[in-house]
């Protein structure tokens, strides 16, 4: 299947997208679901935002780790880059502009949601990679070209994360920083895989930014 995710739901939740003045693409993490992910966008209560939230075929966007060649990872980190795509246009579509859109993700989802905007870069409302980072055996900044115009963007992880390389966090900050994003990077002292209070705060306002 080359298109593994594309017969998934988009979730919605928060303020309907035809009244909202801004939006949030919500991507969860392996194993989640779309569902899992939205209840942390009810966490932040920020009113007037439209949380958008792309669904993985078996809960899963690809099926290696996202420091693993990126062709072992194909179909599904395209067909991801597509779903999350097609939230972004889900909130476009209905009058807000991107530079009014947040993308969010955690663990994959934060892998996921910071490659598409890496390689699809304009002025978004903001990025905020909980628990992630750019995807690929290797990260070579030449591969990312564009300009982020200052869009607001959130690398946050633990430093000793079973799972995210700590090198490759500042990997990924570096690029956005090449890209012209405003770029805040915080690894956590001994956290677990897991999103803190900090990082939920820092995300607030991040989207209290984007209604007021």
């Amino acid at each position: 299947m080359s298109d593994p995710h594309g017969s998934q739901p988009l979730v919605t939740g928060g303020t309907p997208v035809a009244e909202a003045s801004a939006a949030a693409v919500l991507v969860h993490g392996r194993g989640a679901t779309a569902r899992s992910i939205l209840r942390m966008g009810a966490e932040f209560g920020v009113e007037g935002v439209a949380y958008l939230a792309p669904q993985a075929a078996r809960n899963t966007w690809y099926p290696n780790p996202f420091t693993a060649p990126v062709e072992s990872n194909e179909p599904g980190r395209s067909s991801g880059l597509d779903a999350v795509a097609e939230a972004v246009s889900e909130a476009t579509d209905a009058g807000i502009p991107p530079e009014r859109v947040l993308l969010l993700g955690f663990s994959q989802g934060a892998c996921l949601a910071s490659e598409f905007v890496a390689r699809s870069p304009r002025r978004y409302g903001g990025m905020a990679a909980l628990s992630g980072g750019l995807i690929g055996e290797r990260i070579d900044p030449d591969d990312y070209a564009g300009d982020l115009a200052g869009t607001p963007v959130f690398f946050g992880c633990s430093d000793v994360d079973p799972h995210i390389p700590a090198e490759r966090v500042h990997e990924s900050a570096a690029v956005f920083e090449r890209l012209e994003g405003d770029v805040t990077t915080r690894l956590y002292e001994g956290m677990g895989h897991t999103v803190n209070a900090d990082e939920r705060e820092r995300v607030r306002a991040m989207l209290s930014a984007l209604v007021d």
